[in-house]
């Protein structure tokens, strides 16, 4: 993608389909690019492919730090690579538009699913608000899928609306959780267990088991003073071992019940269209403050406007209001 070389959007369309990894990569790029005409390059491409998406399980995960979650995704992407699956892994991380992101770390952590061919591994874009990152994650999970990824896991930081973001994209949420009961349960984030589909205790191996078993007690107590996303899904708690691959069989086996039974209600179809607005609401955002950051006259107007609000001369209210005035 040079400066001077068009961007042939039907030979890279043709290439996904034949399940090229290499213009995959390259394609999450040009989606990732800020440049207008890659940008409208990679809403053809998209559009082109759209008949080809859609098909794969999408499974959003979270969990705090070091609960594990590149070693169960590694343990759960090489259990559905066995099983014939060909998986897509995506990070949504918020954090990354200032250090970079770890998700050169987690590969290094999903060591077997790296090595895959029947896997792909991607990083959320390495700047950009996380609206940004959650828009460009939601056109890399349609590109997947049509180079024939038939599972999508996208993984958050855990860090407040990322865990949102990534729920709003997927088709189940996991909530990944460590073994400790009630101390752990005293610091449960409300919002976060009110999202998850399921929650699952990692680190269920040696001793750690009877906490384990403890800890989902707790939580199961938990969910039954919440009320569930949906009247036909009540979110099961399970214990497992990313480590030892124990209860992966039984974790996988819950999010395909999960699938069968929004499906049979009509959920899955209802989620999937409030996906697609929610999604165009958030490039109509996007592109409005691209084109609040690229125009050098809305610029300059838009920064004396933040001066006079900063030094209390104008209300946010009316700051908001001149700044919306700009975009007519």
């Amino acid at each position: 993608m040079t400066a001077n070389k068009p961007i042939d959007v039907a030979s890279m369309a043709d290439e996904l389909r034949a399940r090229s990894r290499a213009t995959l990569a390259r394609a999450i790029t040009l989606i990732e690019s800020r440049r207008a005409d890659h940008q409208a390059a990679a809403r053809d491409l998209v559009q082109a492919l759209l008949p080809q998406t859609g098909q794969a399980i999408r499974v959003g995960i979270t969990g705090s730090p070091g609960v594990g979650k590149s070693t169960t995704i590694d343990a759960l992407g090489m259990f559905l690579i066995e099983r014939g699956h060909r998986v897509a892994v995506l990070a949504v991380d918020p954090s990354s538009a200032r250090t970079g992101g770890s998700i050169l770390g987690d590969k290094t952590r999903m060591a077997r699913l790296s090595a895959e061919q029947h896997a792909f591994i991607r990083p959320s874009p390495s700047s950009g608000t996380l609206g940004g990152v959650a828009a460009k994650t939601r056109e890399a999970m349609l590109l997947c899928e049509a180079a024939g990824f038939d599972v999508v896991l996208v993984e958050t930081v855990g860090i407040g609306q990322s865990e949102t973001a990534v729920c709003d994209m997927t088709d189940f949420f996991l909530a990944l959780m460590l073994p400790g009961a009630g101390d752990e349960l005293q610091g449960i984030k409300k919002g976060l267990v009110e999202l998850a589909d399921m929650i699952a205790i990692n680190k269920a191996d040696g001793d750690n088991v009877a906490r384990a078993n403890l800890a989902a007690a707790e939580y199961r107590g938990a969910l039954h003073i919440l009320t569930p996303r949906s009247e036909h899904w009540h979110p099961p708690v399970l214990t497992y071992s990313g480590l030892t691959g124990a209860g992966i069989a039984e974790l996988w086996q819950k999010i395909l019940d999960h699938r069968t039974a929004m499906q049979a209600c009509g959920d899955f179809a209802a989620r999937r269209r409030e996906q697609q607005v929610k999604w165009m609401w958030t490039m109509l955002e996007d592109r409005w403050k691209a084109r609040l950051r690229a125009d050098p006259a809305i610029r300059a107007k838009v920064k004396s406007t933040e001066a006079a609000v900063a030094d209390g001369r104008v209300t946010p209210a009316l700051g908001a209001d001149q700044i919306a005035e700009l975009m007519t």
